[in-house]
């Protein structure tokens, strides 16, 4: 008797933390705001057991966007022929860009709440550095054994570029239309990428 209890009880734990999950999933798909009390709502339970399952807001978008990206090579999928690396760039740009609008609401409660606690930022999901590292492929040989340092860079510049900073700085303080947004990142991303490929020349 003991033992169906507690396994009823485990049952119950488990059933409770998908509800949670799955509430946050079905939020996050509509690009709304993301908030640990609409969660809660949604998935019928009170705030403070949502936070007895997932101790921050970071922590359960973290686990409901897990696996919701595909892998680098499989994003890039259509320009896996391209030997470009300015080609290859852009495409990778104009995905996670497009990636991160789509998702916007809980891209920007992340980045709120990892902007107040910088410790916590490891939960970020680190999607663009595989897309970039990913995109640069063509670049690993000739730019990344003469000059392993400039591969560096490019890299660091890229992240910059590609990322929800940059697009919500062109959306929220530029006031660019999102589409007008990601074509600057895109063009700033080619940019960097085409005068590091140029230096290789």
């Amino acid at each position: 008797m003991t033992a169906q209890l507690g396994t009823g009880r485990s049952n119950q734990k488990q059933r409770t933390r998908t509800a949670i999950l799955t509430a946050a999933r079905q939020l996050i798909d509509t690009g709304a705001e993301v908030s640990m009390p609409v969660v809660a709502r949604a998935a019928l339970v009170s705030e403070v057991t949502a936070y007895r399952y997932f101790p921050d807001l970071p922590s359960l978008i973290a686990e409901a966007l897990a696996g919701s990206w595909p892998p680098p090579a499989e994003a890039l999928a259509p320009v896996a022929d391209s030997a470009d690396p300015v080609e290859r760039v852009a495409f990778a740009c104009d995905f996670l860009l497009r990636g991160i609008l789509a998702r916007q609401g809980a891209v920007r409660a992340m980045i709120a709440a990892t902007v107040n606690r910088p410790g916590t930022a490891g939960a970020r999901p680190g999607i663009r550095f595989g897309l970039i590292e990913h995109a640069l492929l063509p670049l690993a040989d000739s730019l990344g054994s003469r000059d392993p340092e400039g591969l560096a860079q490019l890299k660091r510049d890229l992240a910059v570029v590609l990322s929800a900073e940059a697009l919500f700085t062109l959306t929220d303080l530029c006031g660019l239309a999102p589409e007008d947004a990601v074509r600057s990142a895109v063009r700033t991303a080619t940019t960097l990428t085409r005068a590091a490929t140029d230096a290789r020349s």
